[in-house]
């Protein structure tokens, strides 16, 4: 594996697992909005996506609604949802070997900024950053390819930069940006989605990625 300059994370499903967090959250949000759901395993595909595309395509909400649902979503996210998340296994231990090869870590995520460094500090995760990009709170920034040019910014276009994620949305953000990405099947893509996405590499544990990322 060639020498990357920046390796950009994804933060839901890559470097941690928000499942009771987001799908609580979502719940809230539709039983403001007059829908009961009770199966909340039935609200994962909203992990990964922006939340307004989301409430869009799975409950055809216009776009007046989506945004409004986004606000219920936060009601609950900010105070409860953002805690009932949990760190993956290894992801810990691999940052910090990271860090000790002076490799430029950052999160790059369509969660919004303030939630993500909310969640970094909870789980002790922050400082093994050097950069952490999301959406912003109005809306903007939301698609993954511009989160990840954002990202870029500081580093400049002839630098050496890899996507780790594990939906579609942060292959094709790398593809767009001419970047490198690793897929990782642990999180809430399909294996088939990230195949058809075309990453770079491809692994299916957080162990593997740390093996691929050490060599």
């Amino acid at each position: 594996m060639k020498h990357y300059d920046l390796i950009l994370f994804d933060l839901d499903g890559t470097l941690t697992d928000p499942w009771e967090g987001i799908t609580k959250s979502v719940q809230y949000a539709l039983a403001k909005m007059g829908i009961e759901e009770p199966d909340r395993h039935k609200l994962t595909a909203f992990i990964g996506p922006p939340l307004a595309e989301s409430f869009q395509q799975f409950y055809h909400f216009n776009e007046e609604q989506a945004w409004l649902a986004v606000q219920y979503y936060r009601e609950y996210f900010s105070q409860q949802g953002l805690y009932q998340n949990k760190v993956y296994d290894g992801i810990p231990e691999l940052l910090s070997s990271l860090n000790d090869r002076q490799i430029s870590l950052g999160v790059a995520t369509s969660k919004p900024t303030l939630y993500t460094e909310i969640i970094l500090r909870h789980f002790a995760l922050d400082n093994f950053f050097q950069l952490v990009v999301g959406s912003n709170m109005d809306g903007t920034r939301v698609l993954k390819s511009e989160v990840i040019e954002s990202s870029l910014m500081p580093f400049g276009r002839e630098s050496q930069v890899l996507m780790v994620g594990d939906r579609r949305y942060d292959i094709e953000g790398a593809h767009k940006n001419g970047i490198d990405s690793i897929a990782v099947a642990y999180g809430y893509g399909s294996l088939q989605e990230l195949q058809e996405a075309n990453p770079t590499y491809l692994v299916h544990t957080v162990a593997e990625l740390a093996e691929l990322l050490l060599i």
